[in-house]
């Protein structure tokens, strides 16, 4: 849990331009936190002692005023998320990489050596964040015929409390 910087990636090489901005650490400061939050089920706004969810949000700062935020559901053995099930499609539509494609099958299985190192998660949530002033990502992450499509995985590897390496299936 907390905020981790990217330092590096080996995959500013995606086929989505959104995403190519979004990993380019060297024209923006990008974080990942991964937070534990407290949500009301009836309006998905954090309150207390209702339900706690693990959500694991990739912020692009543009500037002090200006990022990227987009939240993704997640689950892990410690924090399951039971609407999250295995990803079935590789993302691409009619051959086209529309949403980002992803690894599946058994190039996306999780190592069995290290049981708890995944991250499961569903993208859910995006908003440019100007000044205060928030502007919809234009990405229908919540609607059903693309739900599959926007789900992925993380596998990490915390090589101290400071520094760890990340593998995904969504551009990381």
């Amino acid at each position: 849990m907390g905020r981790w910087r990217l330092l590096t990636t080996t995959n500013a090489d995606t086929a989505s331009p959104i995403q190519r901005k979004a990993v380019d650490s060297t024209k923006y400061k990008i974080y990942q936190d991964i937070l534990l939050k407290t949500i009301s089920d009836d309006n998905n706004e954090i309150t207390s002692g209702e339900d706690e969810r693990l959500i694991v949000s990739q912020v692009v700062k543009f500037s002090d005023t200006a990022e990227l935020v987009v939240d993704a559901l997640a689950s892990t053995a410690a924090y399951p998320l039971e609407e999250l099930t295995e990803r079935k499609s590789t993302g691409k539509v009619l051959g086209v990489n529309v949403l980002g494609v992803s690894l599946v099958g058994e190039e996306a299985l999780p190592d069995e050596d290290r049981p708890d190192s995944r991250i499961d998660f569903v993208f859910d949530e995006g908003n440019f964040n100007f000044n205060g002033f928030k502007i919809p990502y234009p990405v229908p992450f919540r609607n059903p015929l693309f739900r599959d499509w926007v789900k992925g995985w993380i596998d990490v590897t915390y090589l101290s409390d400071r520094v760890r390496i990340s593998r995904g299936n969504k551009g990381t």
